[in-house]
């Protein structure tokens, strides 16, 4: 038995201590999230999936025609071309992609203390009572310089997660990599080719050309946008409210867009 089944043994174990008599329906929905985080992670929260089908796939547009019939074989002819993506599938057919959720939201507390998670949960007051409604957000890429991100939003947190990682495919875009720190000559891509920027809201990110060997010194979610665009080396500054991952997430990739500038 792998560490990962283990883990998921003795987190499932501890929720079945938990006498269901004393639970209220909160608590119920909050442990079906908590299971559900952990089928994620440990059945691959990377790639889980979204690949398969293919080759049952029957494209709606021309693009994704053409895609399917062999005519183009490279994603940057589509890319270069600026021509909108209107189906993941044909992402799943140019790249080799892997996809990831941000953890942005927060468990209550009382189970988990406060653990950070995939889902933001939501509530609407209606007459009927509260409506609860889940976002999450999911960067997809292929760890050799393609990378993308996309929110979704849902009633339920399953369909939320696949909403964010369409939409994630759909944006997809190419970055620019280079060895342009001052103290590192190989030629290997494993960095940004200069420093670049980026903001949203009050957030802003500057990622910074590092040797090879020096790693991602950045915060644990953007660790998970850069490895899946093939970053391996690197330095980074943040400053305003790192605490909105949205904002922080969407100032990491517009920094990554800045790479693509004359």
């Amino acid at each position: 038995m792998t560490e990962e089944e283990k883990t998921q043994v003795k987190e499932e174990d501890e929720f079945a201590e938990i006498p269901e008599e004393v639970l209220d329906d909160d608590d119920i929905q909050e442990l079906e999230q908590m299971k559900e985080e952990i089928d994620i992670k440990v059945n691959g929260k990377k790639g889980s999936g979204e690949n398969k089908g293919i080759e049952g796939w029957d494209p709606k547009t021309k693009l994704g025609m053409a895609v399917k019939s062999n005519k183009i074989r490279n994603i940057n002819e589509i890319l270069d071309a600026k021509m909108k993506i209107l189906e993941p599938e044909i992402v799943d057919a140019l790249l080799d992609v892997e996809s990831d959720l941000i953890s942005i939201g927060q468990a209550k507390g009382k189970f988990g203390g406060g653990k950070r998670r995939v889902w933001r949960q939501t509530q609407r007051k209606t007459e009927e009572g509260n409506v609860p409604s889940f976002s999450t957000l999911a960067v997809a890429g292929d760890s050799n310089g393609y990378i993308g991100f996309g929110e979704g939003k849902a009633k339920e947190t399953l369909p939320a997660r696949d909403k964010a990682i369409r939409k994630a495919k759909l944006n997809i875009f190419k970055i620019k990599r280079a060895c342009a720190a001052f103290d590192c000559d190989c030629n290997d891509l494993h960095t940004v080719p200069f420093k670049v920027s980026g903001k949203s809201g009050s957030v802003r990110v500057d990622l910074i050309p590092a040797p090879q060997g020096t790693g991602l010194v950045v915060s644990r979610e953007l660790k998970k946008v850069l490895k899946l665009a093939g970053i391996k080396d690197i330095y980074s500054r943040t400053s305003g409210k790192k605490r909105t991952t949205f904002n922080l997430i969407k100032a990491c990739i517009k920094a990554l867009e800045e790479t693509n500038r004359k």
